[in-house]
């Protein structure tokens, strides 16, 4: 049987516009409730017309993302390994897992044990971010270049808003957790119900209670944390299962090598998320030497890829889950098909929101702030904030596909020869036209990022085969 051929027992990949649509669909909703934290918080401060605030609110989300994000492996591993035990309870492979009624009432302990592993380690890993806080936030501050009134502004928020890095991480797991299992709802009901608590919660301490940005981080905090009892509420409800088995450990699921295992899946993942949350910080350092006016204004403008960003992901899973399955079955024919129309759904839909900013720019910042200064200098730049879904789109669409042929070390490979390139290119940038020249450099970070992956692409597509792209079995 050629290679290119799956097997004449297994149903062909659904590769049409409207699968792929169909998987990216309920991901896009879900993740879109997930950036309204930092969008709401940086809009209730942007409208205290007190531009170090707003600046040093910039400042303490990238720091916050810094930090968090290093430990997003917690979502991805969570997703893999509840992926795969609930293919071993289903025992089937002759449809997607997805479309299957599965009853987990019988042995639902790899699932919980899964669950629990990654909440256990993320109560820990939040523990220890926590009682560093005081080091870290100084530490944090000083490498992002903070001025003194913007840092106090940064501080005071991050102080509370520490309390809370516990339930982020936790949240994490619980998504990589349900979109394993094709939980989608779930995680749109988690995260909307996070978002719409922070904006009553917020509401209420700033303008009710008047507590300004201690205010603005206590609403989030306490979010986060009701976004986590909630999640356990969704998770017992979908293991049917009572509120103590729930907590019950199985000795045989948290062994050592198991709980290790959340790492060892992602190291090469953990490299690419931290050299590209280290880049961003990097823009944040640049625009911070700038002067509190320009980085409270990008840290309005770049609430614009957050944003998209997150939209994108949605195709970028239908991406990985496509891409997935025709590399599980070497059938590199009916990748390429993949490839291609997922490339165009992505570029498609990164026009449109492209479009949409567009028309919504002048309102979005009249939203986001009520400082003039800050105010006029955003619109000046609107244009750079209005094209990033075009310009980032082929990132995220690649990353996808990478993700699904499993190939950690061109993921890991890619991010380190975009780290060789970025920094002194972004550097040169900024030394040459400063504010421009900041997102120029935005625009080269997400630019390198489709001319490298790319590259490795067209390799496979040259050699005829997209095996030497996926780790050796």
């Amino acid at each position: 049987m050629s290679m290119n051929t799956p097997p004449s027992t297994m149903p062909p990949i659904d590769t049409r516009y409207a699968r792929i649509i169909a998987i990216a669909l309920p991901v896009l909703l879900a993740n879109l409730a997930m950036p309204l934290q930092s969008v709401i918080d940086t809009a209730i401060v942007g409208n205290m017309n007190d531009t170090a605030k707003l600046a040093g609110m910039g400042l303490a989300i990238q720091l916050l993302s810094l930090l968090l994000v290093s430990f997003n492996f917690l979502q991805y591993a969570s997703s893999g390994l509840s992926a795969q035990a609930l293919g071993q309870l289903a025992h089937s492979t002759d449809s997607s897992i997805n479309d299957k009624t599965v009853s987990l009432n019988s042995a639902p302990s790899p699932l919980l044990s899964i669950l629990q592993r990654a909440l256990l380690l993320a109560f820990v890993i939040g523990t220890l971010l926590l009682l560093a806080k005081p080091w870290l936030i100084d530490f944090g501050l000083q490498a992002l270049s903070a001025n003194p009134a913007s840092g106090l502004a940064a501080k005071t928020y991050l102080d509370v808003r520490f309390w809370g890095v516990i339930a982020e991480l936790m949240n994490f797991a619980f998504i990589g957790w349900f979109a394993g299992q094709g939980k989608t709802r779930y995680m749109l009901y988690q995260q909307g119900f996070i978002a719409i608590l922070n904006i009553v919660l917020t509401l209420f301490f700033v303008f009710g209670l008047q507590m300004g940005l201690v205010g603005v981080a206590l609403g989030t905090t306490i979010a986060f944390w009701l976004g986590v009892l909630l999640a356990l509420w969704l998770s017992r409800q979908h293991l049917k299962i009572s509120w103590s088995s729930l907590f019950k450990t199985d000795p045989q699921h948290f062994t050592k090598e198991k709980i290790l295992r959340l790492f060892s899946l992602n190291k090469d993942i953990f490299i690419r998320t931290l050299i590209l949350t280290l880049s961003f910080a990097w823009i944040t350092r640049l625009s911070a030497q700038s002067g509190d006016v320009i980085l409270a204004a990008n840290a309005i403008l770049l609430q614009v890829l957050s944003i998209s960003a997150f939209a994108l992901d949605g195709v970028a899973v239908s991406a990985e889950t496509l891409s997935g399955q025709a590399a599980g079955r070497r059938d590199w024919q009916r990748f390429r098909v993949i490839v291609k129309r997922t490339g165009i759904v992505s570029y498609g839909l990164a026009i449109t929101l492209s479009a949409i900013w567009w028309s919504l720019m002048p309102t979005y910042l009249q939203f986001m702030t009520n400082i003039e200064s800050v105010f006029t200098l955003a619109s000046d730049y609107r244009l750079y904030a209005v094209l990033l879904p075009v310009v980032g789109v082929g990132a995220y669409w690649l990353d996808g596909i990478f993700f699904g042929l499993t190939a950690g070390s061109v993921i890991r490979n890619a991010a380190l020869i975009l780290a060789a390139l970025f920094f002194p290119i972004s550097w040169l940038l900024y030394q040459q036209w400063d504010m421009t020249g900041i997102w120029l450099g935005v625009w080269c970070l997400l630019l390198l990022r489709l001319i490298i992956l790319g590259g490795f692409l067209y390799r496979g597509h040259q050699t005829g085969s997209y095996e030497t792209l996926q780790p050796e079995v």
